[in-house]
């Protein structure tokens, strides 16, 4: 365990905000704890550049600080951008950026059932081209990691854990099968 550190920053538009040195799930336990004096009455983890779907929520930080809300009693919005895998430009996140802001607008008026949150992923298109929303299941996450052994100068071995980038089954009704259509996936999760 650690102390975690939290400061006062300016964000591009003048807004301040804070800042931790936590994980994400740290950040949003920090608020609810009493950092800040007003009442919450929402957490948009992300935007997270890469997609979080099938069991990849299990390793996510974004989708654990929504889960940190929720079990808190408060709404909690994990956003992904199914962004390409190695991209070498500047990635756009105003398409997943307007559609965050839609699905949190209306989980403000209409609230989330207790301890539900919702895993957001928001496929890599413009937001013209965007097919619709969908509410989706998890879907099948396909691995290929591999363990490769190798010796360091002394003879000591040592390992890296890679692989092929990791698939997923599109079928539909899933997230893998609404973004592989074009479609916004919300997975409620709980």
């Amino acid at each position: 365990e650690r102390p975690l550190r939290v400061k006062e920053v300016g964000l591009a538009d003048g807004t301040k905000a804070l800042a931790s040195d936590g994980a994400p799930s740290d950040c949003v336990a920090l608020a609810l704890l009493g950092l800040l004096p007003e009442k919450i009455d929402l957490v948009v983890s992300g935007i997270n550049p890469n997609a979080n779907m099938g069991h990849d929520v299990t390793y996510s930080g974004t989708v654990t600080a929504a889960m940190e809300a929720a079990i808190g009693g408060i709404p909690g919005l994990a956003v992904s951008l199914d962004s390409p895998r190695n991209h070498l430009l500047e990635i756009d996140f105003s398409p997943a950026a307007k559609v965050a802001k839609q699905i949190a607008n209306k989980v403000i008026v209409d609230g989330l059932p207790p301890g539900i949150l919702l895993n957001i992923n928001v496929p890599y298109l413009n937001y013209e081209k965007l097919n619709g929303i969908r509410i989706t299941r998890q879907g099948l996450r396909v691995y290929r990691d591999s363990l490769d052994r190798r010796e360091d100068p002394r003879g000591k071995p040592y390992y890296w854990i890679g692989g092929d980038e990791p698939t997923g089954v599109p079928e539909n009704g899933t997230d893998f099968g609404a973004l592989s259509e074009g479609f916004v996936s919300i997975t409620p999760l709980h």
